[in-house]
């Protein structure tokens, strides 16, 4: 991931999607905040913890990737103008930061929306999202 997040650069082309190479790089930055508990994200509602829940069996069992225009938590919306090279720092250094507290095993055992959470299952959905991100944008 480092290496790839390292090929991207500032005027990178999207794909998809409304966010700029900056704005995906603070987005991603802050999701993986939610691991390190450094963001709560807000309760939901019985209907979409169930969805979540099985989204996560899902993906796991099939490897699927994340679909496109997934919906999102609005504190994880990235709709604001962010500086190419803070926020490429900030996302390698909280990922350092990931890495760090699962190797520790200092991760949550919960997610509001995906529900029970292992290291395992913070890594595999982590990768999962930067991996649809960094494809967003051709690296």
């Amino acid at each position: 991931m480092v290496q790839r997040i390292s090929l991207l650069a500032e005027n990178a082309p999207r794909k998809w999607g409304q966010m700029n190479v900056s704005q995906m790089l603070k987005h991603c930055e802050l999701v993986l905040k939610v691991a390190l508990g450094k963001i709560e994200l807000p309760e939901i509602n019985i209907f979409f913890k169930m969805v979540g829940a099985a989204t996560k069996i899902e993906m796991q069992i099939f490897n699927n990737g994340i679909p496109r225009n997934m919906p999102t938590f609005r504190k994880l919306i990235v709709n604001f103008e962010c500086d190419f090279d803070g926020s490429k720092t900030n996302l390698l250094n909280t990922l350092k930061d990931f890495r760090t507290a699962s190797e520790n095993k200092e991760l949550p055992d919960h997610h509001r929306l995906f529900g029970i959470m292992t290291e395992k299952d913070w890594g595999f959905l982590e990768y999962k999202h930067l991996d649809h991100h960094l494809k967003q944008f051709n690296v």
